[in-house]
């Protein structure tokens, strides 16, 4: 080729465009929308799954704390509120008000999405005193169908049953 017909290749070569179209841009953005669309629920239906799932590792705790409890201190028997299990062990030496046998985070009462609360306390007058020999353990959501569907209980005897609809009437057993 002549040096001629080279120039005027070099002039009549359109610059190619660098980057994405518009058309491609739109594409991709509807694609992404698509997937937002799947995601976005089930990533809620999975925290409320890790919730609930804490809220049962949590009454387990909870039961655990109980009975350490109720061996340190065995003239009251079991504790009838958290912060009876919780306490700052920097502040002192347990007592039968704060034992230091719970986590605080969990003794304050409020934890992934869940209010838990120890009711329902059986006390029996023994020597002048009274001893707890009963409790209800109730982890409920702190919003229904958002932090969490079901409500758990748990007693002195270690078993864990829930209410499937956030309610505090927990007769169905947990294995089922």
């Amino acid at each position: 080729m002549t040096r001629t017909n080279l120039l005027h290749l070099r002039r009549n070569r359109r610059p190619q465009p660098n980057g994405f179209t518009l058309m491609e841009l739109l594409i991709v953005m509807a694609i992404i929308a698509i997937l937002m669309l799947i995601a976005i629920p089930t990533m809620g239906n999975m925290t409320r799954y890790a919730n609930e799932t804490s809220a049962i590792k949590s009454v387990q705790a909870i039961n655990l704390a109980q009975s350490q409890y109720s061996t340190t201190f065995p003239s009251n028997g079991f504790a009838c509120s958290l912060t009876a299990l919780g306490g700052d062990p920097h502040a002192g030496p347990p007592t039968a008000t704060s034992a230091h046998v719970l986590d605080q985070g969990l003794a304050s009462g409020v934890k992934s999405g869940y209010q838990f609360a120890i009711t329902n306390c059986v006390k029996n007058s023994q020597n002048g005193g009274d001893r707890v020999t009963g409790y209800t353990i109730i982890a409920q959501p702190l919003t229904v169908g958002k932090s969490g569907n079901r409500t758990f209980c748990g007693d002195e005897g270690g078993e864990i049953k829930f209410d499937p609809t956030g309610g505090t009437n927990c007769t169905q057993n947990l294995s089922q």
